[in-house]
């Protein structure tokens, strides 16, 4: 964020979202009922199945087109690998990975770019297509909306778990199973006028992408940590066994910036601060709406529909407040 805001600002009436609030994606406004929606994510792997770690990137990188309240279009991939080091098989099951992710989201492959690179990366740039009106950003929040989160949280614990040896199979295929899930439900919901603000919750953890939202729109928020779902409870135990990325502690360091804890425990802190891959959406929901988005939420494909708290007015310091056991 602090190289984007030395770039030149962009003033152009169809540009409806840019730099200027670190949201998901961009969107260029084509006419009155259709925008582009633009987004690109690479990443190291953090699986071990090549064939899975393509799903997880494709997964990761539509998300954030869904998170806008678009639908993807268009897809290229965008990798880099040691070819001296990766075999060909290997290079084809992670593409393979993305492209099977694509073709369930129905959005199309149409090319892409491979580059040498010391150790392989993979993921895609992707354009989608939004209703202006219906467009779901970060700086629409208002007090009193409720907050849903679609996905637990836990992934970057557990894949840094994955790499010690240290997790079970059963947490690690809840973990892949969140990972690849597609968050199409903001689609669904942007496209029946129910959210019109959110966004998803990956390297920053809950509490970075809420402090966004927060700094965007000028409010401040309220969670019940107990509330907030987790993967699994060996998640808890992976955190005593110091299993915590370092981009995690970066998150926790900086939100303690603007967070005020309440009788939370260490580990639900590191939790909420936890750096996702894939995560899920985090909507803010007006009261009124609140019971028609749950119930799409639970037809839909969620992992999870939970309450975990509200939007409240804004004090100068802290943003966030996090407590336990309120509800």
């Amino acid at each position: 964020m602090q190289v984007l805001r030395q770039l030149p600002t962009v003033h152009d009436p169809n540009l409806l979202v840019g730099t200027a609030t670190a949201d998901d994606a961009g969107v260029y406004r084509i006419d009155r009922d259709r925008a582009l929606v633009q987004t690109v994510d690479f990443f190291t792997p953090i699986v071990d199945d090549a064939f899975v770690y393509g799903q997880i990137a494709a997964a990761n990188a539509l998300s954030d087109v869904y998170a806008m309240g678009g639908r993807p279009l268009t897809a290229m991939n965008l990798m880099g690998v040691p070819t001296d080091v990766v075999p060909p098989k290997v290079i084809n099951a992670i593409l393979r990975g993305g492209a099977a992710k694509l073709k369930e989201a129905k959005c199309a492959l149409v090319g892409g770019h491979t580059i040498r690179n010391p150790e392989p990366v993979y993921g895609l740039a992707v354009t989608g297509l939004v209703n202006p009106r219906r467009l779901i950003t970060n700086d629409g929040v208002r007090p009193g909306d409720w907050l849903i989160l679609t996905k637990p949280l836990g992934t970057g614990i557990v894949t840094t778990g994955i790499k010690r040896a240290l997790v079970r199979r059963g947490t690690v295929q809840k973990a892949v199973a969140s990972m690849c899930a597609l968050n199409v439900v903001g689609a669904e919901l942007a496209e029946r006028g129910l959210v019109r603000a959110g966004t998803d919750v990956t390297g920053y953890g809950l509490l970075g992408h809420l402090g966004s939202m927060c700094r965007a729109s000028g409010v401040g928020a309220e969670i019940d940590a107990t509330r907030v779902p987790v993967l699994s409870n060996e998640v808890f135990q992976l955190i005593e066994k110091d299993c915590i990325p370092g981009g995690s502690r970066e998150n926790l360091k900086t939100a303690n910036e603007s967070t005020e804890w309440k009788g939370v425990a260490n580990a639900h802190k590191i939790l909420l601060a936890d750096a996702q891959t894939s995560g899920g959406l985090l909507l803010c929901v007006r009261p009124r709406l609140l019971r028609d988005v749950l119930k799409v939420l639970k037809k839909g494909r969620t992992l999870c529909a939970k309450v975990i708290g509200r939007i409240v007015k804004a004090t100068m310091n802290p943003t966030i407040f996090v407590v336990s056991n309120r509800w």
